[in-house]
């Protein structure tokens, strides 16, 4: 589906002056990473908040896309306003929030067993899914399997609940392929190598929901009412930020305060900043 809006919704989008020379001229309109961009370990990047509110008052729309999957999109909302960042919920595209939409819309009467942690069941809930315990999952009663960011609930009991789920014909659904992600502690495991675990020891595939797949970024396209051309990715991940907006168009920004970044990642980018506090100022 074109995402290119019209002549008059084109007309009336805001504009911003960008040089003439830099790899962001064109750019109206922003997707922006949450986690090791505007924070890290709930801890706000400093000069995210100042960035947010200029990029406001410079007529540059953004939407927050996000793999966060251990909370609902009100909670985070919450939690990101707590940090001092000012964040609507409106502006928030979850994964939890896609996924569940996904699942309604796919198995509209399927049991799901939901391994994530946090209250992003809600956002499931509010979608009328229909979810299992893990009393449920141990007895094979389940028919859609989803994964987010479980942490330590990823135990090898539940796992191998899963796996005989999947082998019983269950379908199973990642919210995201995230490997790892930094807090204030140091990288973290995440949950993108257990769902590649499962996909080798059941012979499935995994249907991604989040990001790095495609319909995730059409969906802040869309938010946006922006064609690709004119927005720009921002993110910390080259693989699941920034190299799937690329193959869509998008321009693509990739900042050093999450994960590690190295020279295979930085050719996915346009440009490479420090921290989103500098971004204001390559787009001015």
């Amino acid at each position: 589906m074109d995402s290119r809006p019209s002549d008059e919704a084109r007309s009336e989008a805001p504009t911003a002056e960008v040089r003439a020379d830099s790899p962001l001229a064109g750019v109206r309109g922003l997707l922006i990473d949450v986690d090791g961009v505007l924070h890290v370990g709930m801890r706000a990047v400093p000069g995210a908040a100042a960035a947010l509110d200029a990029l406001a008052s410079d007529g540059i729309p953004s939407r927050l896309l996000t793999n966060t999957t251990t909370a609902s999109r009100a909670t985070l909302g919450g939690r990101l306003r707590e940090i001092g960042l000012p964040v609507a919920d409106e502006a928030l595209i979850t994964a939890p929030v896609a996924t569940a939409a996904y699942v309604r819309r796919r198995w509209p009467t399927a049991r799901c067993y939901l391994l994530t942690k946090g209250d992003a069941a809600d956002d499931f809930r509010a979608e009328h899914v229909r979810l299992v315990g893990d009393d449920a999952a141990a007895r094979g009663e389940a028919d859609v399997v989803v994964i987010g960011g479980a942490e330590e609930d990823l135990t090898y009991e539940r796992l191998n609940w899963v796996f005989r789920l999947l082998l019983g014909g269950a379908r199973l659904v990642a919210m995201h392929r995230n490997r790892s992600w930094r807090t204030v502690d140091g990288m973290r495991l995440d949950s993108g190598p257990f769902v590649r675990a499962l996909e080798e020891a059941a012979g499935v595939r995994a249907i991604t929901v989040g990001k790095p797949a495609a319909p995730f970024f059409r969906q802040g396209l869309r938010a946006l009412d922006l064609a690709a051309a004119e927005v720009a990715m921002v993110g910390d991940d080259a693989p699941n930020d920034l190299a799937p907006a690329r193959r869509l168009g998008m321009r693509t920004v990739l900042v050093r305060t999450g994960k590690p970044v190295g020279p295979a990642d930085e050719a996915h980018a346009d440009e490479v900043l420090d921290s989103i506090a500098d971004l204001p100022r390559s787009l001015a």
